[in-house]
This record gives C-alpha cells, structure tokens and sequence, in this order.
C-alpha cells in the first residue's frame, strides 16, 4: 500500500488535497461529496476508498479486512488497493470513539437512484405520484436493506440527512445533487422507524434543521422528526364499497356529513386522547345511529399547534400521530367504509405555518411560499401562502390531495380557504398587493391549480367529491373546468348559513321585518351544488353554541334549533353538522375538552339527537328530498310571501314524489292555516318537530289532514293545517290514493 500523500497527488479529479476536501467535509460544505467519498478510481486497475466518519477511532474493509489509513488531523479515513479486491459493494467496520463496534455498506458506493423521468414530471408539475419516491422510502439495492432518501431543495449548498443514526451529525451524511434541485441518497442498513430531519446549508451560511415535506409519518408533536415509514402493505376490507362509490352518483346520491375534530369529540377517562382504533368503534357506531352517511373530520394531516385544529398543516402525507400510526388511520376509513360510512378530509392548500421546522423558507430563501413579500404572509393568520406559479409546489399540493384518496381511500376532500387563494386582494388593504398581468385582482395561478386538481381528482377517482370552502360570490366553483368553472363537486353556501342564523338571532316579533333572509336565497340556489354548513366556525371565537343564538328561554330556543334542523334537512343542497349540535350542546367548542356528553340525560337533548336521526333518514329515504337538490325542478314555493306570519312553505320534488314543508318560525300555533297543494287525497304528516319525543308541546294534525278540492294560491286543491309554535312539519301524499 503506497503513501496517502504520494497517491492522491495523481487523483484524476484533480483532488491534490485530501486534507482540504476533508476539512470541507469536516464542515459540511463540501459541494459534491460523491465525488470524494466512496470507491474512487485511481488508474492501472486501483481504486481508493475513501470514507468520511467523524465518529469512528479505527476503519477496517469488511469485519477482517485491511485497515484504512485516516488523513492526519481529519475524519477522512482511505484505503487503496486493485480493483478487483475491493468489490463495488462493500462494507466498512469502525471502531467509534465511544468504544462501540459498527459494521454496515458504504452509502456512497451506491449510485444515483431516483429516475429522469420523475424528476423531469415534478419538475413540470404534473408527477400525480411524487409521494413514492421523494421523502423516505425502504428499498432494497443490489440486494441490500436501507432507506432512500429524496427531498428538493433547489437553492441549498448542502442537504444532509441526519437522525439517531448518525447522532443528527449533518457532517456524516452529506447528499447527492440532482440538476432538478432534489438530493438524494441511499442509507443501507436503515429501516422503518428510523428518525431522521433534513439539515440544510443555505447560501447566506445558516444551517437549518427540517422536517421532510413528503414524510408519511411524524413524531407526535410537540417533537418534530419525521420517521421512516414501511411502504403501504395495508389489507384493504372496503372494496364493495370503492366500487358502490365509483359507480355512485353524487350529484343525485343524499350526503349529510357529521363534521368531527378527533381530539375532542370523546376522551378517555384521563382527559387524554383517544386512539384512532378506539374512536372509530365509538363514533361509526354514534354516526351510523344517527343516520349521517358521512364523517367529515377536521384536518388529521399532521399539525405542530393543536390550537389550529389541524387548519396550520405541515404533513401533508402524515396522518396526525397525536392518535396512532397510519395504518391506524387507514383501519379507520376501511371500519368506516365497511359500515357505509364515507369519510371526507378537511385539508389546507391555501397556507401553511412558519414554524421553523417546517416549509417557510425550507432551504433558506423562499421555496414554498410565494416570494413576493406582498403575497407571501397571509394577512388573516399570520401564516404563508404557497407560490401556485412554481410547478414544483402545485406539484406537491396535488400530489397531497391524491395522496390521500389513494393511500387512505378517503372519499373526498374539502378544501379550506378558498377565497383567500382566488383573490390577490383578500384581506389586504389598497398598496398592499399588486394586481395580476391584466391588472385584475383575481390570482390566476391559483386558479389553474384547482382547476387542474379538481379535473385530476374527478378523472382518477370517480366518485370521490372536492368540496370548496368559498366564501364570495365568485361564479362557477361547482361548474366543469371546460366551461371556465374551477371544476368543484360541491361549495359551502355560506349565504344561506349566515342569513338563517341572523334571521333567527332576531326576536321572532321582529322577524317579519326580515323575512327576506328566509327567501333571498332560492334566487342563487342552483346556481351552485351547495353543501348547506353549520359548521366548527360557527360554534367558537365568541359565537356561542348553536342553541345558545336564539332569543327567548330554553323552550323557544330548543324549538327553534329543532326548526332549524328541519329547513336545513329539507332546503336544497348537501348537509354537514358539527359534533355537539346533534344534541344541543350549550357551551362553545373547546378543542382541548370532550363534549359534554352527560347532556344526553336531559329529556329536551335527547329530543333534538332524536330529531336529526329521523331527519337523516327521511332524507335519505325520500328522493324528492335529495334526487334534485341541485336542480330548479327539484324546489317548487308554495308560499314564500307570509312575512305578517313568519311562515313559508315549500315543496320538494323528484321524478315521481314531493313531499310539503311548512315552517313556522314564530311562537304561537297557527290554526286554519291554509296551503295550496298541487293533488287531492290523504296527506300523512311524516315528521313535526313539536312532537313529543323531540321535546315540544305535540302541537299538529293528528298524524294526517285530508286535501280539499277549493282552489288556493293557484292550486287545485288545499290544506287547512294546525302549525305548531317555533315548529315545522312534513307532509307526504298517501300514495295509495295518487
């Protein structure tokens, strides 16, 4: 074996200085490690060796190897030998400075591993998949065991991966650089369960510390590593039901979403969490007794700040760990599925948290978040808003949102905070934003972000919904991309949400005055597929409980929710309730507490829990209830005009049945009260929300009223009904005498 100084002054890439390159490796700034480290070729058939190990007293090939030479006063150990004696994969042994013995592959006898072509579609943004091959990944090379690691970080000088197997040393695993801005290496002998960051070398010096953007599992906060997961091996028991959902259709299909935040629908006894396995026992069970056909869940994707109820997103591919693994979560969705339950994820494209951890300013300059500081920062929340101009990040976006219709068979996703990302100017005063290239306020890369997310989704995954959360009056959210829409399923009708509880927020002596909140709006019903919200935003901040809203003393008050129940379980449109308003609870969301479940005990809470699981199931039974919620035809006024009264009435139709709704939103009964109906006969009272087991008074028609043949209100024939106080009632046509 010659010299080390008399070899490397013939290394033919003009390495003369093996102590230089080790001082450069020593602090983690060397620009190309591969090029250093590994098996080297020297010429005439010899190869050098070369590994750098800061941790290591001694360095053998193999456990009986020949021992390595360490370059004077660094941690870069080189061994020389013929080509043939020193094979492509080898293993190195150390000796470490704590005493302890070490074998294992050299990560840098391994070549590049990630493929063009991926890197060359997420480079575009159009790589629906990028989730298998960036982040961490076990894979078997040349017939050895580790982990592929792959992260982009465009403008980093250096990326390393560091964790507990390396002490979170960035000096020890320096990675590769790919000309797409993603580095990438190989670390044998690793294996699921693994902690691991990414630390990062900046231009500017700084040396950050990162989670991994694509991790599929995550510390349980408040710690913050990402952890290596096993590829999904899950046995799937769902697949009558992914089938049942591709051929469904939607639009005709009822939906009413029981709208959950894990963390505090139910606790143990403790006060601590429950786990996944543990809640999905309990609240499939309570959802499927209530007749919901679906479980909405506040964001699960992993969150460092539980204040955000999972709204400040920073794992986009990791189920929260605060309730088990992702398997866990997985069991989950397939319990929920196999009870007909379909599951849809809140989820958060608009903004993310600063935490330093986290995305905002990932390898030291703006990467995720936009870098205009006029657009970066979201004015309402403090948190940055995403570049939707870099392919790069629509890129990881849409492969978020597939990510969990694929991985997890969730069944749609609701996306937050729509307007915010449709409008440049949202939230921001005059000079405190810069229109678009044609001078408009509307943010044009954002809307080709969900225009291609939606038309992806619904191409891939028939079946599955994308739901907006969109506050404004912007046109065509639920309308095909091809027409100009964003190509949404379905919208929150935030009008319809804020007129019904400022009209009942008013003492029902001054409801008269504004009963236009009631009517206005069928004059945009169907100019959307709307989901009808009353939602977690309306139950905290100050807002009081729903029951809590309305005027009067408890009587009126649980009469006048049972009422509100019954306008949103037969207006047109999709329904979704937050957890607690089943069962009147009184006090303000509080997502570090359980609900107050000893409610149930009380005769008028149990009525209104009895309600919404009638109201559900007539809902789901009855077509005309649900069949045309998205179509004129399905929505017909008998009388919108009755403000002296305080009364409307309506009926809901489908291809063959309708079905009368009458509402009464004041607090005396009305008797004779006479309605128009478009055929005689027996009309049966299927449901009245002053019944007794509800908690009212029984106020009604004795279970049935016959139609009489005189003309009222343009119609043949009409009805004299008993209205019950603060109530409404459902009449169905006895349909043996149609």
């Amino acid at each position: 074996m010659t010299q080390t100084d008399a070899r490397v002054t013939q290394h033919p890439n003009g390495y003369r200085d093996l102590p230089q390159q080790a001082r450069l490796l020593a602090q983690a700034r060397h620009p190309d490690p591969f090029a250093v480290l590994g098996r080297q070729p020297l010429g005439e058939g010899r190869v050098e060796v070369r590994a750098f190990l800061p941790q290591a007293q001694s360095v053998t090939l193999g456990r009986d190897g020949p021992a390595f030479q360490r370059v004077p006063h660094t941690d870069l150990f080189v061994l020389a030998g013929r080509a043939e004696e020193i094979p492509p994969r080898y293993e190195l042994a150390w000796t470490g400075k704590d005493g302890g013995r070490r074998v294992g592959h050299d990560p840098y006898a391994f070549g590049p591993q990630l493929s063009d072509y991926d890197m060359h579609l997420f480079a575009q943004g159009v790589h629906w998949h990028a989730w298998r091959w960036l982040g961490a990944h076990p894979r078997v090379v040349d017939e050895v065991a580790g982990v592929l690691f792959a992260v982009w970080a465009p403008s980093a000088e250096r990326v390393s991966v560091v964790g507990d197997f390396n002490g979170w040393d960035g000096r020890c695993h320096p990675m590769r650089r790919r000309p797409s801005g993603v580095w990438e290496l190989f670390v044998p002998e690793l294996a699921a369960g693994a902690l691991y960051k990414y630390e990062i070398r900046a231009r500017d010096g700084h040396i950050l510390l990162k989670a991994d953007p694509y991790a599929r599992r995550m510390e349980p906060p408040p710690r913050t590593a990402s952890m290596v997961e096993p590829e999904n091996a899950y046995a799937w028991g769902d697949g009558e039901w992914m089938e049942a959902r591709r051929r469904r259709d939607w639009l005709r299909a009822p939906l009413a979403a029981y709208e959950a935040h894990l963390g505090s629908w139910q606790r143990n006894a403790d006060g601590g969490w429950l786990n996944y396995r543990e809640l999905v026992e309990r609240l499939v069970a309570y959802v499927r007794e209530l007749g919901f056909t679906h479980l909405e869940l506040l964001p699960v994707m992993e969150h460092p700040f539980g204040g955000s109820w999972g709204y400040q997103t920073l794992g986009y591919f990791a189920p929260t760990a605060r309730y088990g693994t992702p398997d866990d979560f997985r069991g989950f969705v397939d319990h929920c599925h196999r009870h007909g339950i379909g599951v849809l994820l809140d989820w958060t494209p608009a903004h993310f948290p600063n935490d330093a951890h986290g995305l905002a300013r990932f390898d030291g300059g703006p990467v995720y978040e936009h870098p205009d500081p006029q657009r970066a920062v979201h004015p309402d929340w403090g948190t940055l808003t995403y570049d939707y101009g870099r392919p790069e990040v629509r890129n990881f976006l849409l492969a978020s949102a597939l990510y969990w219709l694929e991985e997890f068979h969730i069944d749609g996703l609701r996306v937050d905070a729509v307007a915010s990302m449709l409008y440049l100017d949202y939230s921001r005063k005059p000079g405190e934003w810069r229109p678009n290239r044609y001078g408009g306020r509307e943010n044009l890369e954002a809307i080709e972000f969900l225009q291609h997310l939606n038309a992806v989704v619904h191409e891939r995954h028939p079946g599955a919904v994308v739901i907006a959360e969109e506050s404004t009056a912007w046109p065509l959210v639920t309308r095909p991309t091809w027409v100009g829409g964003l190509g949404f399923s379905m919208k929150w009708n935030m009008g319809w949400m804020h007129d019904t509880l400022d009209y009942l927020a008013h003492d029902p002596v001054h409801r008269s005055y504004h009963h236009d909140r009631l009517t206005f709006g069928m004059l945009y019903a169907h100019t959307e597929n709307f989901v009808l919200p009353l939602s977690h935003d309306e139950v905290v901040h100050g807002k009081r409980a729903l029951v809590e809203k309305f005027p009067g003393d408890d009587w009126q008050r649980f009469a006048t929710l049972r009422l509100l129940y019954l306008y949103q379980w037969t207006y047109p449109g999709k329904k979704l309730l937050f957890m607690g308003g089943e069962f009147a609870v009184r006090r303000e969301w509080d997502h570090d507490r359980a609900l107050d479940w000893e409610l149930l005990q009380y005769p008028p809470h149990r009525g209104v829990a009895r309600l919404v699981g009638d109201l559900n199931r007539l809902y789901c039974a009855w077509p005309a209830l649900h069949a045309r919620e998205f179509e004129p035809s399905g929505f017909e006024w008998i009388d919108c005009h009755d403000a002296a009264q305080s009364v409307v009435s309506y009926l809901r139709r489908d291809d063959e049945r309708f079905v009368v709704v009458v509402l009464n939103f004041t607090p005396v009964p009305r008797y004779g009260y006479r309605i128009g109906v478009p055929q005689a006969g027996t009309y049966r009272e299927r449901l009245n929300t002053d019944a007794a087991v509800y908690g009212g008074g029984n106020v009604g028609n004795l279970g049935a009223v016959r139609a009489e043949a005189r003309e009222w209100m343009g119609r043949s024939h009409s009805l004299s009904l008993t209205l019950p106080p603060l109530g409404g009632i459902v009449l169905v046509p006895d349909q043996d005498e149609r």
